[in-house]
């Protein structure tokens, strides 16, 4: 497949425009969220698994909700995204599915759902995705064929990666600022990416990926000024759960509708298994070692939470609030550039599993439970503000 003349993704200025737009609608609306969450005892106190010292207002997901259709307005204003917005119904699906997982959120903030009532939620947000064709069609697996996905299979898989990413999203926001710099920085990337591929020939002006990239990474970055230590106001769930749905309807919408071959990504170009995997590859690693963790554990539920994620982790190693958060951004930022550099050299292949696998291996020598306090004496109190 090839790009030309008016299929051609639009220009740097373009993408900024709309993530400044997202970003300065979110920071205006965040302010109000917090008051509004403050008047209405919409706070998160303290307690065994929170780290926070006093209660805080929790409904920023709803400012960053504002974000994303200003900025989404602004892109269908803007001529250069015509090509998106000539058919409409992919971009509707997103807002709409956005729209529905962060209520889904936002009641679970103001009053706590079941486990089975929120992932309905999120169930929900899937099918429209799925309904509107932001969804999984093609499945590459490496040393494997391509796989062209069943209608049926490819609406499952759809929601699976769904739940899957909101969840892994929701998990490792513990700590201020934490989930919306790594969520930043994997949009950054993926937005790259996803220029990169434009650039090649592969990715036409059509695809709303790199426009929903660019849109989480304005929203995030107008939140994480209130959302920095100290946090003045968290995302909650809403934020979280809106922040994960679109990092997957990002990464369905690029790699998951076509088969176009790309040469030079001998591992890269599995998208949307692998890309995310990882640049998302700190809040999905926190997930998988969560549920193993609860799963090892006698008489505790996979659901269960507790207070022994990587950022809880490094609390205890002695990191403050502040360092604990810059150190998993480094380390999204590390794993994203396995993923650029050889998207745009064309080289370097060959050393991408080895680092990944040098990574993992770090991880694991840092965060495993024996070895941890095998060096450790004692754990210092926790001292600090925020959960998201």
């Amino acid at each position: 497949m090839s790009v030309t003349g008016s299929e051609l993704l639009p220009g740097g200025l373009a993408f900024a425009l709309v993530g400044g737009a997202a970003a300065v609608a979110t920071a205006a609306a965040t302010p109000v969220a917090r008051r509004l969450a403050t008047r209405s005892g919409v706070l998160v106190a303290p307690d065994d698994r929170n780290v926070h010292e006093s209660p805080t207002a929790t409904l920023g997901g709803t400012a960053m909700l504002f974000g994303l259709f200003v900025g989404a307005a602004t892109a269908w204003l803007l001529g250069d995204f015509a090509s998106v917005f000539a058919a409409p119904s992919e971009m509707i699906g997103v807002l709409v599915a956005a729209a529905v997982i962060c209520a889904v959120g936002v009641v679970d903030d103001i009053s706590p759902l079941s486990v089975p009532a929120k992932v309905a939620g999120m169930v929900v947000a899937g099918v429209v995705l799925s309904v509107v064709g932001v969804s999984l069609v093609v499945l590459r697996i490496p040393f494997f064929e391509t796989v062209i996905l069943s209608s049926n299979m490819s609406a499952l898989l759809t929601v699976v990666w769904v739940v899957l990413i909101a969840n892994a999203v929701n998990l490792i926001d513990g700590l201020d600022g934490l989930a919306g710099g790594i969520v930043a920085i994997a949009a950054a990337t993926f937005l790259f990416y996803a220029i990169r591929l434009g650039d090649a020939g592969v990715l036409t002006a059509s695809s709303p990926g790199a426009l929903i990239a660019v849109l989480v990474v304005g929203i995030c970055v107008g939140f994480l000024p209130h959302n920095v230590h100290p946090a003045r106001i968290f995302m909650g769930d809403g934020g979280a759960l809106l922040l994960g749905l679109l990092m997957a309807a990002s990464t369905m919408s690029v790699g998951g509708s076509t088969d176009a071959v790309f040469s030079g990504q001998a591992f890269f170009f599995f998208a949307p298994v692998f890309i995310p995997l990882f640049i998302l590859g700190v809040p999905l690693f926190d997930m998988a070692f969560a549920i193993v963790r609860r799963a090892a554990t006698r008489g505790i539920r996979v659901t269960h939470a507790d207070k022994d994620h990587l950022h809880h982790r490094l609390l205890r190693l002695g990191y403050g609030h502040r360092r604990a958060v810059w150190i998993l951004w480094a380390w999204t930022a590390l794993l994203s550039g396995f993923v650029l550099w050889p998207t745009y050299t064309g080289s370097g292949d060959a050393i991408v599993p080895i680092g990944i696998a040098a990574v993992c291996l770090l991880l694991f020598t840092v965060f495993h439970p024996r070895l941890r306090d095998s060096v450790l004496t004692g754990s210092p109190d926790d001292h600090s503000d925020g959960v998201g």
